[in-house]
């Protein structure tokens, strides 16, 4: 039999993905199930064991089954990639390896770049509400978004919005590294 609490954590770890993947507020889902906005804020919390009237509930207003609200979850709480199995992409010597990502709540992606002097990268535009940020580790990033460049020097970083095309380029003599997290928002299927 599975831990309580475990369960009890599944419950408010499933609830508040399915709400916020809906877009619903959590006045929203109250006005939809029926249960009240305290007791929505208690499930999502993890401090109460809701009952199965109200999971049966709340599971008709976001349009899934109690099982999949229970559901301990086919994504573990950690989740170690080796680096053996990071996938890497070259062009020239331009190399940029996926260290690891997810695709829920939203999409999220961790780059670690490596691009030689006097290469670039053009990033094409990604859906709108896309963020990028970036850390610089070795050399000088030349950042282009919407048609301004910025350069952000080692030990720097810097956050943008990537709905538009993008370039990093390398305009030093060295080797350039940057980390990238790259933030996609999902978007809701019944909005």
């Amino acid at each position: 039999m599975e831990d309580p609490e475990l369960i009890t954590q599944a419950i408010a770890n499933n609830v508040r993905y399915q709400r916020s993947y809906r877009g619903l507020t959590l006045d929203q889902l109250a006005a939809r199930s029926g249960v009240s906005r305290g007791m929505l804020v208690q499930v999502e919390q993890g401090r109460t064991n809701p009952s199965v009237s109200t999971l049966t509930r709340i599971a008709s207003a976001l349009g899934v089954t109690v099982a999949r609200l229970v559901e301990v979850g086919d994504v573990p709480m950690v989740r170690i990639v080796d680096k053996a199995d990071v996938v890497t992409f070259t062009q020239g010597d331009v190399r940029a390896r996926l260290l690891v990502g997810a695709d829920s709540p939203m999409i999220l992606e961790l780059w670690d770049w490596r691009i030689g002097p006097g290469e670039h990268h053009d990033g094409d535009a990604h859906p709108p509400g896309t963020r990028e940020m970036v850390t610089v580790l070795e050399g000088e990033l030349t950042l282009t978004v919407y048609g301004k460049s910025h350069v952000i020097g080692k030990d720097d970083a810097v956050l943008f919005t990537a709905d538009r095309p993008h370039r990093y380029a390398n305009r030093g003599s060295g080797e350039l590294r940057i980390v990238m997290v790259v933030a996609e928002p999902r978007e809701p299927h019944d909005q």
